[in-house]
């Protein structure tokens, strides 16, 4: 793909790990595993288009130092990267042009709900396996299509827990104001969680919508403080959380709790917001205190945490970049299972998985969403995120904020 198609996309970049090191001549094509990764390297979906990357980046090197066997064949990876600059129609032409022309055989889906289900009709119509790290909303998979698969569970497992931790927890809260993202996810989960705390009992107050692109929140967040709610709920993405947080602050809105969701599960909200972050709830679909053990290619959390924060200057995964690794080991594992590289057979594998990996036990309901996971309740105390809940892993309990 050149930069004349896409004048506000890099140029494809890609990327085979470990090839040149670890063979002594070229590789040959059909020793090659190619998979297409369209992602948002540029624009307002940048950051989190960059954790996918890690993530398929620590798993590609992991599995090129083992190489992928099949067939009595044993494969090298190569991912071929374009950035679609956080523009979803080119998302859909990017996955179509990799397939068509770059040829790759398997496809990790770009950035959210709204990119994957849009591109994931392109992945059924070339009966493309598509793997997700990103996608939880309802929506794509009741197309029912059968080569979309992901490692996020429903937008309720990081609805309902939060909701009934706290009614548990604090029977005077009873106002919730609700402000979300008109995009898929933001809006789905937001729904979910009225859903939620309306079953236990609380009201909500008020339920705004942002545009995309938003940069100012001030009559939405004025509107919320004038309902005087004792829970302030916000979805989008870690660029709208920041600017968020920050207008609450500026124009006074308090709550008992503050819980946005998804840009508390990454250590650049605490390190941006600062002392804004103190005491902020939000969910999470993986943390890096869960253990486990498989057959994949890390073989434990621990395996995998100790790779990752070598790989980043020691830092912790968060579960973007987890559930993207975990998308390359499950089709590993799927590749290996089948004996062979072909999409529809490889896609069978992937549907009749059921194990446990470094990231959780992964199996797969029938529209291809993953139904096996337990995504943990946290909170930021002292810029680190405290487990809540489920109880295996809990670290502390709820605190509320003064209002």
């Amino acid at each position: 793909m050149s930069t004349s198609r896409f004048p506000c996309a890099t140029a494809y970049a890609v990327i085979a790990f470990g090839i040149t090191a670890m063979l002594s001549g070229p590789v040959l094509a059909q020793d090659v595993i190619k998979v297409g990764a369209p992602l948002p390297l540029t624009g307002p979906l940048s950051p989190e288009g960059l954790k996918q990357k890690r993530g398929y980046d620590l798993w590609a090197e992991a599995a090129n130092a083992k190489g992928i066997k099949a067939g009595g064949k044993t494969y090298k990876v190569e991912i071929v990267y374009a950035d679609y600059a956080s523009n979803t129609p080119r998302a859909v032409q990017t996955a179509e042009r990799m397939i068509t022309e770059d040829k790759v055989q398997f496809l990790f889906a770009p950035f959210g709900s709204g990119a994957t289900k849009a591109a994931s009709a392109i992945s059924e119509k070339y009966q493309i396996p598509m793997l997700a790290p990103s996608a939880s909303s309802q929506e794509i998979f009741d197309q029912k299509f059968k080569y979309i698969f992901s490692t996020l569970t429903g937008n309720e497992t990081v609805s309902v827990p939060i909701a009934k931790l706290v009614a548990a927890k604090n029977k005077a809260i009873k106002r919730v104001a609700v402000l979300a993202r008109n995009d898929l996810f933001p809006l789905a989960v937001a729904q979910e969680f009225e859903k939620a705390v309306k079953a236990e009992g609380m009201e909500v107050v008020t339920s705004e919508r942002y545009a995309i692109g938003a940069m100012d929140h001030s009559a939405a967040i004025t509107k919320m403080r004038a309902a005087n709610p004792d829970w302030v709920y916000a979805s989008g993405y870690i660029n709208d959380l920041i600017l968020i947080r920050k207008q609450m602050n500026d124009l006074g809105l308090k709550a008992q709790i503050i819980t946005e969701i998804a840009g508390p599960a990454y250590a650049e909200f605490a390190k941006t917001v600062g002392p804004l972050a103190e005491d902020v709830t939000s969910m999470s679909w993986w943390h890096p205190a869960v253990r486990y053990k498989g057959p994949d290619v890390f073989g434990s959390t621990e395996a995998f945490n100790a790779a990752y924060a070598k790989a980043n200057g020691g830092n912790e995964a968060d579960y973007i970049e987890a559930g993207s690794a975990a998308c390359g080991a499950i089709l590993q594992m799927a590749i290996e299972k089948a004996g062979t590289v072909d999409p529809v057979k490889v896609r069978d594998a992937i549907a009749a998985t059921d194990t446990e990996t470094f990231y959780g036990r992964v199996k797969f309901a029938e529209g291809g969403q993953i139904n096996s996971l337990q995504p943990p309740v946290f909170q930021l105390v002292g810029g680190k995120p405290v487990i809540l809940w489920p109880d295996a892993i809990k670290a502390g309990e709820i605190r509320f904020m003064p209002k």
